[in-house]
C-alpha cells in the first residue's frame, strides 16, 4: 500500500510539472544566443534562403516605407511559478515566468541580410482575479 501511495504522488507531481511548462514560437531559436547568431548570420552576405534553411519561415513578415522587408522569429519559454500549485490561492494570483527570444532580420533589395538583432529577455505573465 505504501508503495502505491509513493507512485501515485510521483505521478501527480510529474503531471503538475509538465502542465506548468509551455513554449510558444520557433523552436530553432531555443539553443541560439546573440553570440551564436552572430556566427551564423553575416550582413550583406547571408541570403533569405539561407535564413529560411536555418530557422524556417518567419513568424511575421512586414515592410517599412522604403520597401525593406523584415522577418521576425520568436520563442517564448515559460513555466508556472510556485504560487500556481497552492489550491484556492492560484485562483486569485497565478503567474508564469521564463525567457523570450526574438530575432529580427532586415533584408537588402538583393535579398541579403541588411541588419539583424537577436534579443533575449525575462518575461512574466500574471493571471487570476487580482491581476486583471
Amino acid at each position: 500500500m505504501k508503495r502505491s501511495v509513493i507512485l501515485s504522488t510521483l505521478l501527480i507531481s510529474t503531471v503538475l510539472l509538465i502542465q506548468g511548462c509551455a513554449s510558444h514560437g520557433n523552436e530553432s531559436l531555443r539553443k541560439e544566443s546573440e553570440g551564436s547568431i552572430s556566427q551564423r548570420i553575416v550582413e550583406n552576405k547571408t541570403t533569405k534562403q539561407e535564413i529560411k534553411n536555418m530557422f524556417g519561415s518567419p513568424l511575421t513578415t512586414s515592410y517599412i516605407e522604403s520597401g525593406t522587408e523584415i522577418w521576425k522569429y520568436e520563442l517564448s519559454d515559460v513555466s508556472g511559478d510556485a504560487v500556481n500549485y497552492i489550491p484556492i490561492v492560484n485562483m486569485f494570483d497565478s503567474s508564469a515566468s521564463g525567457k523570450k527570444k526574438e530575432l529580427t532580420i532586415l533584408f537588402n533589395d538583393n535579398g541579403t541580410v541588411k541588419k539583424y538583432n537577436m534579443s533575449e529577455s525575462d518575461v512574466q505573465v500574471k493571471t487570476g482575479l487580482f491581476n486583471n
